[in-house]
């Protein structure tokens, strides 16, 4: 379906940045949201004659309910709303302030529940439509101490996710409601989030080979074409989840005990796209 509308946010850069690109090169429609303007607009005049790029705070129900708007005023409607907005902070647990938590809290899952409320309506109206949310591995696997609030974020995105699409099922079947998790990804999200992870896509961290931003919007594309619960866009993440579950006290005391001594103050901070 070459034609569909698809909102974006988050779409300045990284992820967002290149499912853009790879909607607007085969013909669909993209809509895309961001704060960062001028980096919104570049991206925009890469994705197609027809993108339409709105400055958008993603923290502010207001401004997300305005890109709504501007992309029904441009298109007559909305097909596909990608959530895809995120940030984090490099920070142990016993040192995330309030204003961190907040701060995450707000673009990790505020965003996802302004987006969600403010497209279902529409979504209703038509009797159809595809919310798309991007969480992460992290959110199922809490791997890494100094992600601890990202984690918890994500794992509530997953949770409204899944009780979103019980909602809907039996009255709006239509209406598909989908989580993507990426794993280690090489983004500018590492860049801004402080010390930490240090990626190069095709690389490895331990056994995961690290993703560019292509191959994770290749991916979402692949659920926006064949709506799906959940995806993970790393192979060896099933993995990982069927072993953290499998007893999650040895995971956890094994992963620990690899880690003994070899992490330093992890401290810093991130911007969001």
């Amino acid at each position: 379906m070459a034609d569909r509308v698809v909102v974006i946010t988050g779409a300045s850069s990284g992820i967002g940045a290149a499912l853009a690109r790879q909607l607007g090169k085969r013909g669909e429609r993209v809509v895309l949201g961001a704060r960062r303007g001028e980096l919104l607009r570049k991206v925009a005049a890469e994705s197609g004659p027809d993108a339409l790029a709105v400055v958008t705070d993603v923290t502010k129900r207001a401004e997300v309910e305005r890109l709504r708007d501007e992309a029904i005023k441009k298109f007559g409607r909305v097909d596909v709303w990608v959530n895809n907005a995120g940030s984090s902070i490099t920070r142990n647990t016993e040192a995330i302030t309030d204003e961190d938590a907040r701060m995450i809290f707000d673009v990790v899952v505020m965003s996802v529940l302004y987006g969600v409320q403010s497209i279902l309506p529409h979504f209703k109206a038509r009797g159809e439509g595809h919310i798309v949310n991007v969480s992460s591995f992290l959110g199922r696997v809490p791997l890494i101490p100094y992600r601890s609030i990202y984690s918890a974020c994500k794992s509530a995105v997953n949770v409204l996710s899944a009780n979103l699409r019980m909602d809907l099922g039996a009255s709006y079947p239509r209406i598909r409601v989908s989580v993507v998790m990426p794993g280690i990804v090489d983004t500018p999200y590492h860049e801004v989030a402080g010390p930490g992870l240090k990626v190069r896509a095709g690389g490895y961290l331990g056994t995961t080979r690290v993703e560019s931003a292509d191959e994770v919007a290749s991916k979402i594309v692949e659920v926006i074409d064949r709506p799906v619960a959940e995806a993970y866009t790393s192979p060896s993440s099933i993995g990982l989840v069927e072993s953290y579950f499998k007893d999650v006290g040895a995971f956890e005391e094994n992963l620990a005990k690899r880690r003994q001594g070899t992490e330093g103050d992890n401290q810093g901070r991130s911007q969001y796209r």
